[in-house]
Order: C-alpha cells, then sequence, then structure tokens
C-alpha cells in the first residue's frame, strides 16, 4: 500500500513538472520574437563595446602612453613645465595628453602627472583638479596621489580636508614605509589649527603602530612638544 503510495506522488510530482514545462514552452512560444529581439540587441551590444574596445580604446591608450614617454622623461629631470604644457614640438605635454587621451588608462594617469607637475609649479588648485580626476587603486602611486590631494589641500589652508587626505592615505597604504609620513603631515597641519590633542591621537598613532620606523624612532620628542603646546 506505501509503496502503491510512493509512485502516486512520484507521478504526481511528475506531472507537476510537465505541467511547468508545457507552461514554460507555451511562454515561449508565444514571445519568441521579443525574446530573439532582445537576445540580437544584446549581441550587438557586447559586439559593438568589444570593437569598441579592440579598435578605438586600446589603439588609443597605446598612442597615449607612446606620447606620454616624453613627459616622463621630463618628470624625472624636474622639467615640470616642459613634462605639463609640452616642448612646442613633438611632445604635447601632459595636460594636452589628459583631455585629449581622457577615455584612457594613459589618459587618466596623464591626469596624475599634470597634477604632480602643477604642484611642484606651485598651481595647487589646478593641481588639486588633476588628482580629484585621476582614478586609480592600486598600493604605491594611487595612495601617494591621496597624499598629494592632502598636500595640496593644506597649502591652501584647507587644513579639515588635508588631515582626512592624510588619514585616508595612511589607512590606505598600511605600511611601515609611508603610513608614518602621512600620519606625520596629518599631526602637523593638525598643529598648525591649534588642535594639539588631534595631533597627539596621530603621533601616538605612529609610537604604537609604527615604533620600527624611520619616524617612529623619534616620535617621543614629538609627542612632548605637542603636549606642551597644549598645556597638558
Amino acid at each position: 500500500m506505501a509503496k502503491n503510495e510512493n509512485k502516486t506522488q512520484q507521478q504526481d510530482e511528475v506531472d507537476k513538472m510537465n505541467n511547468v514545462l508545457s507552461v514554460t514552452e507555451q511562454w515561449i512560444e508565444d514571445n519568441q520574437k521579443w525574446i530573439m529581439s532582445v537576445i540580437a540587441v544584446i549581441i550587438v551590444l557586447v559586439a559593438g563595446y568589444l570593437a569598441l574596445r579592440h579598435f578605438y580604446i586600446e589603439p588609443r591608450g597605446e598612442q597615449a602612453r607612446a606620447e606620454m614617454f616624453k613627459g616622463e622623461i621630463f618628470l624625472e629631470r624636474d622639467s615640470f613645465n616642459l613634462a605639463l604644457n609640452g616642448d612646442g614640438g613633438d611632445y604635447a605635454g601632459f595636460k594636452a595628453i589628459a583631455d585629449k587621451y581622457s577615455s584612457t588608462d594613459a589618459g587618466n594617469l596623464a591626469k596624475a602627472y599634470a597634477g604632480i607637475c602643477c604642484y611642484n609649479l606651485g598651481n595647487n588648485e589646478e593641481a588639486l583638479e588633476y588628482f580629484k580626476d585621476y582614478s586609480g587603486s592600486d598600493d604605491i602611486f594611487a595612495t601617494n596621489i591621496i597624499g598629494m590631494i592632502g598636500n595640496c589641500q593644506a597649502n591652501l589652508g584647507n587644513y579639515d580636508e588635508a588631515i582626512k587626505s592624510f588619514r585616508k592615505a595612511a589607512r590606505k597604504a598600511d605600511n611601515a614605509l609611508t603610513s608614518p609620513i602621512f600620519l606625520k603631515k596629518a599631526a602637523v597641519v593638525a598643529e598648525k589649527k591649534g588642535d594639539y590633542a588631534q595631533a597627539i591621537d596621530f603621533y601616538e598613532e605612529i609610537k604604537n603602530d609604527y615604533s620600527d620606523s624611520y619616524i617612529g624612532r623619534d616620535i617621543d620628542k614629538y609627542i612632548e612638544r605637542a603636549r606642551l603646546m597644549a598645556g597638558k
């Protein structure tokens, strides 16, 4: 008796599945033209993107990298004006490359380079625009650009924003080489705005987390100085 009940339940399940499949097949049949249209649109979009990337974006990226080569040499030589604005000959400058090839990875990098040039030429506001327009996620270069944003903000007197950038760079770097540098910059800016308690917090973070670093070895004198200034 139990076997018959099991067979009946199994048959019911099969019947239900067949009904579902029948409904699905009928829906597909009724909407076949619409489904094929959607598939065709997806294929066209994917093919269009691949073609755009292969025949336009990637070649432009390679061209941008080729144009940037001379600028990188100028940058290494601290010839910031030539690197930024070009040499009047076959090199247009990072500013022009960043604008012309903005949709490419090389153009994105040119924005960062342009910002570095502007910063070293004393143009903090323009440098800040380029740095903020740059997008990167690597642990070294992109982190240093965040620190450069902090430098610009500090030079412009935007101390709270500068501290945020230095703190962000320190957290993102998360290493004993550069994190103490960013934390110390944050502390110095905090002292400039008269917030010695905040400066002490940054100095103590260096002492607690990066005591073996170059900056951490003599951080006690900065803590003591900040405490004296704070009247503690």
